[in-house]
């Protein structure tokens, strides 16, 4: 279980700031704007359902974790499986994004191309997802 806390206030708090630092910098012409525009995510995409579900999913995550005195096992578990999943299309749309030939360097976290944190946030979520599944299965550990 403390794998999975330890899991969980990585990606809590870095979902939160991800999103909070989408909210300050500027959204109209800003780098959230524009990498969503090059990539034609847009389109599909309402840039304020990104920021919002960045949030909410790091709330989640640490309010649980925070909370988890008060909590039921089960529910704890929940919450933290929940949030990891809606991760999930989060990062694969950020890998996408990362990808996308007239997205520039300039407009992504540390102005890295390939798409490592994406990447590396996704395998967090899914080895969270994991270990929860895995303690499902075997009550005991």
């Amino acid at each position: 279980m403390k794998s999975v806390k330890a899991i969980s206030w990585f990606l809590g708090i870095t979902m939160f700031m991800f999103g909070i630092l989408k909210v300050i910098i500027p959204t109209v012409n800003g780098w959230f704007t524009v990498q969503m525009t090059r990539s034609g995510l847009s389109e599909y995409i309402p840039i304020w359902t990104s920021i919002t579900g960045e949030i909410t999913v790091g709330l989640a995550l640490i309010i649980s974790l925070v909370m988890d005195e008060y909590l039921t096992n089960k529910t704890f578990k929940f919450i933290v499986q929940l949030a990891s999943a809606a991760i999930i299309p989060m990062m694969v749309s950020a890998i996408y994004v990362h990808l996308q030939p007239a997205v520039p360097a300039e407009v992504l976290p540390l102005k890295i191309k390939p798409p490592f944190i994406p990447a590396f946030i996704l395998l967090l979520a899914l080895a969270n997802i994991y270990l929860i599944r895995k303690q499902i299965k075997n009550p005991i550990v």
